[in-house]
């Protein structure tokens, strides 16, 4: 394994895959795969992502617990950003399915065999620095609009966003920052893990290829975005169980995408 080939893949001179327009019909049908996959094989998938509500409430508990409640929304919005890395072995389910080959829940550490395995830690990495880097920037904002004072309580830190203007500016202000971190993550992300275990075409072919995609279909790609952002908001509630079913959909029904989208 050399650093080329995590970046540009096996070949170098590789093909970069062509991209397929598509439309709401599209993810439609990626949704319908997807909840077809989850109910075929729920113990699987709920075992597999049974992590995501623990940990949803380990981080609930930190954040309660060590007086920095302004940071639980953006935790739990950057479980988003990290979305497409954690849904790897959903992806593997799917391939699998999808192929007619056996499928079990041992099946989804097959990402562990895969000749991408390397682009795909290196991915993974990118799209972890984000992820702090947008925790830095909430909390920067949060100090600029209230300073260093902790809240004394969830109903003074809630009468303080909800009640005050400069709450309102951290609202507006904070939700357009993380739209954009979102947005950046999306591009670069959509497609590229699903790409990367299906093929070995390195990561920057990866990322190139997802933004290529998403630049394809503008429209479609922010109406799955939207879609992929209200469903894991839903799935957080209460205290992020919705997402032991939330976040497998979404990982299969991404796998299928990936296949409408990319030829």
């Amino acid at each position: 394994m050399t650093a080329l080939h995590v970046f540009s893949g096996h070949h170098e001179a590789v093909a970069a895959p062509a991209v397929r327009k598509i439309g709401p019909a599209d993810l439609a049908q990626a949704l319908r795969l997807g909840i077809a996959d989850f109910a075929l094989m729920p113990s699987h998938v709920v075992f597999l992502c049974l992590i995501y509500p623990i940990v949803g409430i380990v981080l609930a508990r930190l954040v309660l617990g060590y007086d920095i409640l302004p940071m639980l929304f953006p935790l739990a919005a950057g479980f988003a950003l990290v979305g497409p890395l954690a849904a790897l072995g959903l992806y593997e389910i799917s391939r699998r399915r999808e192929q007619g080959l056996e499928v079990s829940w041992r099946h989804a550490f097959g990402v562990l065999r895969s000749p991408s395995l390397w682009s795909i830690v290196a991915l993974g990495v990118l799209l972890m620095v984000i992820f702090l880097v947008w925790l830095g920037v909430a909390n920067a904002i949060y100090v600029m609009t209230f300073g260093y004072v902790p809240a004394a309580s969830i109903p003074d830190f809630l009468a303080r966003v909800f009640g005050t203007p400069e709450g309102w500016t951290l609202i507006v202000v904070g939700n357009g920052v993380g739209f954009l971190f979102a947005a950046g993550v999306l591009a670069i992300s959509v497609v590229s893990f699903p790409l990367l275990l299906d093929r070995d075409v390195g990561a920057i072919t990866a990322m190139l290829t997802s933004v290529r995609a998403v630049a394809a279909n503008p429209v479609t790609m922010s109406l799955w975005g939207i879609i992929v952002a209200l469903t894991l908001a839903i799935g957080s509630l209460p205290f992020f169980m919705g997402l032991t079913v939330a976040v497998p959909v979404l990982g299969h029904a991404t796998w299928h995408l990936y296949r409408r989208v990319v030829a």
